[in-house]
């Protein structure tokens, strides 16, 4: 498990724009890791990791997008059912850790699968799951 940076992407809901984003990151030469993609009416948010996040900021600036960066968690466990609920949002619920939204990580390790979590103190959510 270790804490890494996510960058969110704010983009109009409309044909063309994830493409437009995803068409950056391959044109800087950024390789995208995990994507999600939330959207209303109006706007979407794409959550991205990516191998270089300097790299992809920059690209994103320059092409007049807006993001942000902010820490999330990116745990490795059994993949195997009850996993993720078990050995993961138990033990943060159980420390008053809240999980803002989950999604899934695109490179396995090992026979582990990977997830990436927000959470609302993810200091403290590194501590509760190192002692695991």
């Amino acid at each position: 498990m270790m804490k890494v940076t996510q960058i969110s992407v704010f983009l109009e809901n409309r044909p063309g724009r994830l493409l437009q984003l995803l068409q950056v990151f391959a044109d800087a030469g950024v390789n995208l890791q995990a994507l999600s993609v939330a959207d209303t009416a109006d706007f979407g948010i794409a959550r991205a990791i990516v191998a270089d996040v300097d790299e992809a900021i920059a690209a994103i600036q320059a092409a007049g997008l807006t993001a942000a960066t902010t820490d999330v968690l990116r745990v490795e466990l059994p993949d195997e059912p009850g996993a993720l609920a078990n050995r993961v949002v138990q033990p943060l619920a159980d420390a008053g850790i809240n999980v803002g939204y989950v999604y899934a990580y695109s490179q396995r390790v090992g026979d582990k699968a990977v997830v990436v979590l927000k959470t609302d103190d993810v200091d403290r959510a590194v501590d509760v799951l190192r002692d695991l």
